[in-house]
């Protein structure tokens, strides 16, 4: 009986909006419009930073690399999403689950400390501008920005491998959009206080860790900020920290509230996911990797200068 009830997953079904075909139709829409701005939009800034020779900073190499990350994290479940909505069989392989939970968490943990190395650099740049250059050189950034790509491999190549060797029951409903990998913990027929325990571990070293860094940085900029005497000087070095600020209030403001909130023990068991938790997720997953190329061109005067060069010159060799 012991190993009926263990069978072998081959698949999971993915629950998503199943029975509400309307809403179906109405967010494959919705978040094909997000997918393609994602693209245009990221893919934009990346092809600006690599072409416009003043752009070949430090900040624009970790906007650079910030841009990327954001186009593969929405690749890894965007188009499955999209295609399960239009399908009836919305079910997507062991392998492939695994694939998708590896490189969502990898993508994640590594724009998580991308942000705070971000934060670094802001700081160094209005502390001590003078020596920015020298610290901020390139032996320092490009390390700065290959660790974090590293950080973000192994700890979601340590924590899917632990998953997928979860002895998996007959329940294998995913009520999630895709293969997130709290969701896919919960369907496990075993106990999981060991994988949540380096969840938490992970989430502290790679999550909280960079925002504490971040939230250090930026009290001591506004402290230095508010101690400038003119309005002009104020704004002109608040607008330089201004964009990345943002993207960290919308980025770690959705994912803390999606895996630090309370939840209660019968909610945990019992597999339901509410309807807020989705939304939450779906805004975390679509609509942040959206907006961050829009704070940073409209916010950004760079930016937006290199843009119009790159026009002007693109219509003048015409």
């Amino acid at each position: 009986m012991e190993w009926d009830n263990q069978t072998i997953l081959v698949e999971f079904f993915l629950k998503g909006l199943s029975g509400y075909p309307r809403l179906e139709l109405l967010f494959f829409v919705l978040i094909l419009i997000m997918y393609v701005v994602i693209l245009l939009g990221n893919g934009t800034l990346i092809l600006i930073s690599i072409l416009d020779s003043h752009l070949h900073t430090p900040m624009y190499f970790f906007l650079g690399n910030l841009s990327f990350l954001d186009i593969s994290y929405t690749t890894t479940s965007i188009p499955s999403t999209l295609v399960s909505f239009l399908s009836e069989r919305k079910t997507i392989s062991f392998t492939g689950c695994a694939v998708q939970m590896f490189l969502g968490l990898a993508m994640g943990t590594t724009e998580c400390v991308l942000l705070g190395m971000m934060a670094v650099d802001r700081y160094v740049a209005i502390f001590n501008p003078l020596r920015y250059p020298v610290i901020m050189s390139k032996g320092s950034y490009v390390p700065m920005a290959a660790g974090s790509w590293i950080i973000g491999v192994v700890n979601s190549a340590v924590q899917t491998v632990f998953v997928v060797q979860l002895p998996f029951c007959r329940n294998n409903v995913i009520n999630h959009f895709s293969c997130e990998i709290l969701a896919v913990m919960k369907l496990a027929c075993a106990d999981i206080s060991g994988n949540e325990f380096i969840m938490l571990v992970a989430t502290t070293l790679f999550i909280l860790t960079p925002l504490l860094l971040i939230i250090v940085s930026y009290t001591l900029i506004i402290v230095s900020i508010l101690k400038i005497r003119s309005s002009e000087g104020r704004s002109k070095v608040f607008s330089t920290c201004s964009a990345h600020l943002t993207v960290v209030i919308i980025f770690y403001g959705t994912i803390l509230f999606m895996y630090m909130k309370p939840k209660s023990k019968e909610k945990l068991n019992s597999g339901d996911m509410d309807a807020t938790d989705k939304l939450i997720s779906m805004f975390y997953g679509v609509v942040t990797p959206m907006v961050n190329p829009l704070i940073y061109s409209l916010r950004n005067k760079d930016v937006k200068e290199a843009a119009k060069h790159l026009l002007r010159r693109k219509v003048f060799n015409k």
